[in-house]
């Protein structure tokens, strides 16, 4: 393969890992209110993504891909609402430990990776057009 083949081979791995990366930070969004739903049971658990190099055993290329899932250990918060039904003897509800600030940071990371792989991919398919340009000549 052509270096340029390559630079957009592991570009477009990129973009599936951030693209990976962007659901699961949205799921931690859209569960980041939720509550127990008895008293005593667990919220709705941050998920982080668990990436790793993979080789490419017919290009010879490293390749980044989201192969797990893992969930924050984290504790929960417990919040006093006596009249939640999640609600335990003493009136706290336990509530999920996404924090909305660090899940909106991580998805600027992810979809600022996400425009850089897609400009890497660009930049490639503009060399390769130039370099055919330049050989037509």
């Amino acid at each position: 393969m052509s270096d340029a083949s390559d630079a957009m081979s592991i570009s477009a791995a990129g973009l599936r890992a951030q693209a990976a990366r962007m659901r699961i930070i949205s799921e931690n969004l859209a569960n980041a209110d939720s509550t127990a739903r008895e008293p005593g049971g667990d919220p709705y658990r941050r998920q982080i993504p668990v990436f790793e190099a993979e080789l490419d055993r017919v290009t010879g290329l490293s390749h980044v891909r989201m192969n797990d899932v893992a969930y924050d250990q984290s504790e929960f918060t417990l919040e006093f609402d006596p009249g939640h039904p999640a609600a335990d003897e003493a009136g706290y509800v336990r509530t999920s430990n996404v924090e909305t600030l660090v899940e909106m940071m991580d998805m600027r990371e992810a979809m600022r990776s996400y425009e850089a792989n897609l400009n890497m991919i660009e930049n490639s398919r503009r060399m390769q057009e130039r370099t055919l340009d330049l050989l037509r000549r």
